[in-house]
C-alpha cells in the first residue's frame, strides 16, 4: 500500500470513528451470523451502537419485521441481557418470539396511548446500559428526534430499533440502517408436509458509510441463513400500494 493509499484508508478509520463505528475483532464481527450481509457495514461489522431504522408500511413488513428483529434479539441478549419493546398499538405475540431461541419474559413490554411517550421512553430505555436493545413502534420520526436516539445510544452502547409505519419522510433521520422486510414463502425439506422456517427478502436501503443491497435469508432455527440473492421479479409481498393506519 503506497503512501497515498495509507492516507485514505486512515481518513476513512478516523471518519467512521467520529460517526460512532469502532473497531472490533473478527470475533465481534461474526457475532450476529448474518453472513455476506453483514459485510456491507463499516469494517464489515454489525453497528450495534446505532438507531436501525426498520420500514413497515404494509401489515406483513411489520410481522416479517418483527420476526427478522427476533433473531437479532436472539443474539444480542445471548448473555442474559434484557430488552425494552415500547408501541402504542402492539401486534406482536410475545411467545411467538421464543421461535427465534429470544425468552419473551426477559422484555419489558410497555404500551402507551401516546407516540410522544414511545419516544420519551425509548430515549430514556437507551440511556440504559443494562439493556441490550430498545424496540419502539412509530408512525413518525422527525430528524431532531432521532438524533436525540443516536446521542443516547453512543453513551450506552444499547441497540435502537425502530419499526416506522410512514415512509414519506425516509430521508429526515439519522439511521445507521434503514430496512425493509419482507416475507417469502418458506420451503419445506425433502417436499415434506407442513412449513418450513421463516424466509424473508431483506432489503437494506441506507447503510452509513456502507453499501445498500437486498438477500434472500432464512432462520435455520438458531441462527440466519443466506438462502440466494434476492429475487428481481415482483412479487405479492412487493407491493406497496398500501400502508397501514
Amino acid at each position: 500500500m503506497n503512501a497515498k493509499q495509507e492516507l485514505v484508508s486512515k481518513l476513512q478509520q478516523d471518519i467512521l470513528l467520529w460517526q460512532g463505528f469502532k473497531l472490533q475483532g473478527k470475533e465481534a464481527a461474526e457475532a450476529i451470523g448474518l453472513g455476506e450481509l453483514e459485510n456491507v457495514f463499516p469494517n464489515g461489522v454489525f453497528p450495534k451502537k446505532a438507531i436501525h431504522e426498520f420500514i413497515t408500511m404494509l401489515p406483513e413488513h411489520a410481522a416479517a419485521s418483527d420476526g427478522f428483529i427476533g433473531g437479532l434479539l436472539s443474539v444480542l441478549m445471548k448473555d442474559g441481557a434484557a430488552c425494552v419493546w415500547i408501541s402504542t398499538a402492539r401486534k406482536l405475540f410475545p411467545v411467538s418470539l421464543c421461535l427465534f431461541n429470544v425468552e419473551p419474559e426477559r422484555i419489558i413490554f410497555m404500551d402507551v396511548t401516546r407516540e410522544k411517550d414511545v419516544l420519551w421512553i425509548m430515549e430514556e430505555a437507551l440511556k440504559c446500559e443494562g439493556l441490550a436493545a430498545v424496540v419502539a413502534e412509530l408512525n413518525e420520526l422527525s430528524l431532531i428526534e432521532s438524533r436525540r436516539l443516536q446521542l443516547a445510544v453512543e453513551g450506552s452502547g444499547v441497540t435502537g430499533f425502530i419499526l416506522r409505519k410512514d415512509a414519506r419522510k425516509a430521508v429526515s433521520t439519522v439511521a445507521t440502517a434503514r430496512w425493509k422486510i419482507s416475507p417469502v414463502p418458506s420451503v419445506t425439506e425433502d417436499e415434506m408436509p407442513g412449513v418450513g422456517f421463516p424466509r424473508w427478502k431483506v432489503e437494506l436501503t441506507k447503510v452509513r458509510n456502507g453499501n445498500p443491497g437486498s438477500w434472500i435469508m432464512e432462520w435455520g432455527g438458531d441462527r440466519f441463513v443466506e438462502v440466494l440473492p434476492a429475487l428481481k421479479t415482483a412479487a405479492w409481498y412487493d407491493q406497496e400500494e398500501r400502508q397501514i393506519g
